[in-house]
């Protein structure tokens, strides 16, 4: 290897990589971690192997201004990515190794494709000499995550690095915002160049234009506005990604129009606003659904006509003129045809609209119809069980911490939809969920990335038994990293909402879903106490092998102090919280019906 005489060299071998002044050649694995510096990264979640130690010992020559993350499994720190991405609305990163290490980030990569999340995941490969031979720890990642990335790379010449990154911060984060694949083979990592940071993009098929609405299509929105009697805004996680939480705040009030959201979209309006309705669709509110099914003029504002919002889409608003704006123009007609379809980006819209818009016709009708549904039929559950239910835990959790700044992250289940109906969100970005995947295990690692993000807040991981066994091992990377999450377990021994579909589809037959032992009876019953030696497993026993703090709670007379120390307690905690496996979350729509099937208790 020849070097230049103002180059020294750190290393041995084949692995050596140089570290040089200006205009000097230097390695790929360089020119990868300046070039994140270089776009404002400051933490990044990698675990190494053999075809990323180049990049490893890269990111040691930049320790004062990089902190690297070590999860203990690839698809946490993909997850911990997200968790920092979601609560910052800046880019996410991740690095594994080539193989298995790639193949564990797909999952996090798929969700963050479907949730539109910014996030950058970078791979090791096999040196390009032995690609397609089947070599040691080979996989052709990029042709695995082809459909569920927004771009994706396989970089075979160190020439192309910089330009390559450039690319790749400017394509996860422009536009509908997206997950991006780099896979750097360990030969271009080592493999030396001058880098040009300021290369231009080589982006041919890759066009993001300045999407704004017309006058004109203001002035029809804001006469349909002006015209309707019974308005409703369905807002989505387009309105937190595009920032336009303000301007949609601004239209509701000055409009005095009723705001429901999706799962994405929780935060984006003040939860506890009369104005609010919580969110719509299969476990969303009965008001909220009712009032969508009933309106004159659906606002449609950065959302996917999911159809776990939708259920049978030929009916969901039929009687509604529907007004969609979204970036993405393949989203506009693609699920439901609407009848003023926007392409613009929502903060610039909302902010235009809300210079011309005028109050509508008097809703004072339409405002009391909707405080008879919610009078009649409001979030609630049984205040005298015995035991804890899971409602009243994240009812009494929110009491105790809606004045603090606290991000909610959440696994997928029963407690996650429990976590979205009776946790109030305030503002954006605070409420941190897999909404488009539903992949469990997701919110520790969230959880661990939000709060390495934001050391100052309090990050609460709403978790159930079954979604916290998925990726258990990032308590690890919590008590190392001095990350102090929390965690409250709502442990019903169950994968709930499985259960919840078997009793109501499946005359409650009982096809693995009970997690504990298979000789052992289901024994967490309807506020039945159990011994520490039924729990299976002792959640609180395997937190404090962690170096967590931990209890366990089943009486209702414990909840509170419980809930104050957790959130008290100056590092990780686990609070594990016996709740009956016999609890449904409800309202329900059962999946592809409509608002006529709705199952109330």
């Amino acid at each position: 290897m020849t070097m230049n005489s103002n180059t020294s060299v750190i290393g041995a071998g084949k692995d050596a990589c140089p570290i040089a002044s200006t205009l000097s050649p230097v390695c790929g694995a360089d020119i990868v971690v300046q070039s994140l510096v270089n776009h404002g990264v400051d933490t990044i979640f990698a675990y190494p192997g053999g075809t990323s130690i180049p990049l490893h010992q890269a990111f040691t020559r930049f320790r004062d201004k990089l902190r690297v993350i070590l999860p203990r499994h690839e698809q946490g720190g993909g997850f911990a990515a997200q968790g920092y991405a979601r609560s910052t609305g800046k880019i996410g990163v991740c690095v594994a190794t080539s193989g298995p290490g790639a193949t564990n980030l797909v999952t996090a990569i798929a969700d963050a494709k479907l949730d539109s999340i910014p996030m950058l995941a970078i791979t090791g490969q096999v040196s390009t000499s032995v690609i397609g031979t089947d070599a040691f720890q080979e996989t052709p990642i990029v042709e695995v995550c082809r459909s569920v990335t927004k771009h994706h790379y396989l970089v075979t010449h160190v020439e192309d690095i910089a330009r390559i990154m450039r690319e790749a911060f400017h394509i996860a984060t422009t536009g509908r915002p997206g997950p991006v694949l780099i896979d750097l083979p360990k030969n271009v990592q080592i493999a030396q160049t001058v880098p040009d940071y300021h290369a231009p993009m080589n982006l041919p098929g890759y066009h993001v234009e300045q999407c704004r609405a017309t006058p004109a299509q203001f002035a029809e929105l804001a006469a349909l506005i002006c015209r309707a009697k019974r308005p409703v805004i369905y807002a989505g996680g387009g309105i937190i990604a595009s920032g336009a939480s303000e301007e949609l705040i601004a239209l509701a009030r000055k409009t005095g129009i009723p705001v429901t959201t999706t799962i994405m979209g929780l935060g984006a309006f003040p939860g506890d606003d009369p104005l609010s309705l919580s969110f719509l669709g299969m476990h969303g509110t009965v008001y909220a659904n009712y009032a969508v099914d009933n309106c004159d003029l659906l606002l449609a504002f950065g959302v996917r006509f999911d159809d776990r919002v939708t259920g049978k889409v030929s009916e969901f608003a039929s009687r509604s003129t529907i007004v969609h704006i979204d970036i993405d123009p393949s989203e506009i007609n693609k699920i439901k045809k609407v009848q003023l379809p926007i392409c613009s980006d929502l903060k610039y819209a909302l902010a235009e609209l809300n210079k011309i818009v005028q109050t509508p016709a008097d809703l004072s009708e339409w405002h009391r119809k909707i405080d008879v549904w919610k009078k009649e039929d409001p979030l609630d559950y049984n205040h005298d069980f015995e035991g804890i239910l899971p409602q009243h835990a994240l009812d009494l959790m929110w009491q105790l911490t809606k004045d603090l700044d606290t991000i909610i992250c959440t696994g997928v289940g029963q407690h996650q939809m429990w976590a979205a109906q009776y946790y109030k969100f305030r503002q954006p970005r605070r409420w941190l969920s897999s909404a488009g995947l539903g992949t469990m295990g997701f919110g520790l690692p969230a959880a661990m990335g939000a709060k390495a993000a934001h050391p100052n807040a309090l990050v609460i991981d709403v978790d159930g038994d079954g979604s916290l066994l998925m990726n258990i091992q990032e308590m690890a990377t919590c008590y190392t990293e001095k990350l102090p999450v929390k965690v409250l377990l709502l442990n019903n021994m169950h994968l709930g909402m499985v259960v919840q579909w078997e009793d109501r589809f499946h005359a409650s037959n009982r096809a693995n879903t009970y997690l504990g032992p298979i000789d052992h009876p289901e024994a967490f019953g309807l506020g039945d106490g159990i011994t520490p030696e039924e729990r299976y497993p002792d959640f609180a026993t395997v937190a404090k092998g962690f170096q967590w703090g931990s209890r366990h709670v089943s009486k209702k007379k414990d909840l509170r102090d419980s809930l104050l120390e957790m959130i008290n307690f100056p590092g990780p905690y686990l609070l594990d919280v016996q709740v009956p496996y016999q609890e449904h979350v409800m309202p329900m729509i059962p999946s592809g019906m409509t608002v006529k099937d709705l199952i109330k208790r």
